[in-house]
């Protein structure tokens, strides 16, 4: 299992340089994308803390990213009708646009990516990063 840690963390070196290289032209980075994401993916409006557990980041760097973004108009701040400190984030028509400019770019590179995989293996390892993912979280839960 180190082993594969590891690997995983090399990995996640890797994918956040190419991240940066992929997108780089578009005015993002990987961090930038990443906070893009999940506000695309979202299914409705969070919290800046709420993508944050999700992202399984710090509220702060998720927060510092979200607030530039701001600046540049590509995500706004709406009232949050359940907390009134905590505003939801939520992408603009901008936002949406440099999103899917970003996907269109990374769907020709994933495919070269995994070009001779088998999905039957993507699918293993995928089902193997779930598992740490929620065991780690539960770890996480349980310290608190």
């Amino acid at each position: 299992m180190t082993a594969l840690i590891l690997e995983v963390f090399r990995l996640n070196g890797r994918l956040i340089t190419a991240g940066d290289r992929l997108v780089a032209d578009l005015g993002l980075t990987s961090a930038r994308w990443q906070v893009l994401g999940a506000l695309a993916n979202a299914e409705r409006p969070e919290s800046i803390a709420w993508h944050a557990r999700t992202m399984g980041h710090h509220r702060q760097g998720v927060q510092r990213i979200a607030n530039e973004l701001k600046k540049e108009g590509i995500v706004e701040f709406k009232p949050n009708p359940h907390h009134k400190r905590a505003q939801l984030v939520v992408l603009t028509s901008k936002g949406q646009n440099l999103y899917d400019s970003a996907i269109a770019l990374q769907a020709p590179w994933v495919n070269s990516l995994s070009s001779g995989l088998p999905m039957k293996e993507i699918a293993s390892a995928k089902r193997v990063i779930e598992h740490l993912k929620t065991h780690l979280e539960l770890e996480s839960e349980n310290d608190r």
